[in-house]
């Protein structure tokens, strides 16, 4: 049977909520970015070194979107939700090493140098805290009962997005602090 031209069909509930909820949660991603930016500029006293966060944050997201298609979960709104949470604990790595990198960049050390000292460093406690938040969310992951598809998405996030942050950004960190700073020697503007 055809439906007649009269008829129209919209979204309803849950499924309204979560169409009319997407420009929103692109937004709130877009509105994290540019506050990480703003804050780290600020603690780190360069407009540069931000963007060797910010360029950490893709393999957060790469993991979180494999494990999804992995566990065959869908895009929801609760899996936004935790991709706003890993701009956050993605850059958390990141800042780790370029802290430390630039407090030896300082001292007189070559780029190279003082990223590797700091990565060196600073590789222990990016995988302790990692794998504590990790565990910390497989309950969400394997939930049960009453919301459990909602604390699925969550915990899948998270966790796919921690794996991507700490095996694959922790790598590329080091490179792009090198890309980013170059040659350049400490100033004492940057002082």
């Amino acid at each position: 049977q055809v439906i007649p031209k009269e008829y129209s069909y919209t979204w309803y509930g849950v499924s309204y909520q979560q169409q009319a909820g997407n420009a929103t949660s692109v937004l709130a991603f877009l509105f994290g970015l540019v506050m990480i930016f703003l804050v780290l500029a600020g603690q780190f006293e360069m407009w540069r070194l931000p963007l060797v966060v910010i360029m950490g944050i893709p393999f957060a997201l790469f993991g979180a979107g494999v494990i999804l298609l992995t566990r065959g979960l869908t895009d929801d709104l609760y899996f936004q939700i935790s991709l706003i949470t890993l701009l956050g604990l993605s850059a958390k790595n990141a800042i780790l090493i370029t802290e430390f990198a630039v407090e030896h960049w300082r001292d007189g050390k070559t780029t190279v140098e003082a990223v590797l000292i700091a990565a060196r460093q600073r590789f222990r406690p990016i995988i302790m805290t990692s794998l504590a938040f990790i565990i910390g969310a497989l309950p969400l992951a394997f939930a049960h009962g009453a919301n459990s598809n909602a604390e699925h998405s969550v915990g899948t996030g998270i966790i796919g997005g921690m794996l991507g942050s700490t095996f694959i950004a922790t790598i590329f960190i080091p490179l792009f602090f090198v890309v980013i700073m170059g040659k350049k020697q400490p100033s004492k503007d940057d002082d």
